[in-house]
């Protein structure tokens, strides 16, 4: 993922009103952030504990995203379905973004199950188990990225365009 800075971070939101994006708080530290490990760039809000704000690169830059839980959204243990990590199952929760523009207007959402942290970035970089086959530990590595970065693009895209 390419640094991004606070100015630009705000200006990436797409479901949300101006206000709210100006309000968004970029990441604590976000100068020291491990850019070159991240496929998505993900934070809770510090003011606002039911906001979750992430970032996504895309084709044409960057798409900022406001998440909240799910009204029953219990952590569980389950698949993420973004980085689809067979060892870290704990923490995973529906979260829902607002679609952009009128659809979100009119109350379209979509929904997720994830990481509440959306830690997907350092799950796919670890090692694969010995029960997952990890011949080639590198090859399933960039592998999984790959995936990541799709699913998390493909999400940008519904929320965007619906």
């Amino acid at each position: 993922m390419l640094p991004l800075t606070e100015v630009q971070i705000r200006a990436s939101f797409v479901n949300c009103s101006r206000r709210e994006a100006a309000q968004a708080r970029a990441p604590a530290d976000l100068e020291n952030l491990p850019w070159d490990d991240l496929d998505l760039l993900g934070w809770p809000d510090r003011h606002n504990p039911d906001r979750i704000n992430l970032v996504l690169p895309v084709d044409d830059g960057a798409v900022g995203i406001v998440l909240r839980p799910a009204a029953a959204g219990a952590k569980k243990r389950a698949l993420c379905s973004w980085c689809e990590d067979v060892v870290a199952t704990g923490n995973v929760r529906l979260l829902v973004a607002r679609r952009a523009g009128a659809a979100g207007r009119n109350g379209n959402s979509i929904g997720v199950l994830v990481h509440d942290d959306l830690s997907c970035s350092a799950h796919v970089r670890r090692p694969p188990t010995t029960l997952e086959g990890g011949v080639d530990a590198e090859a399933m590595v960039e592998r999984r990225v790959a995936e990541l970065r799709s699913r998390t693009r493909a999400f940008a895209e519904h929320v965007r365009y619906g």
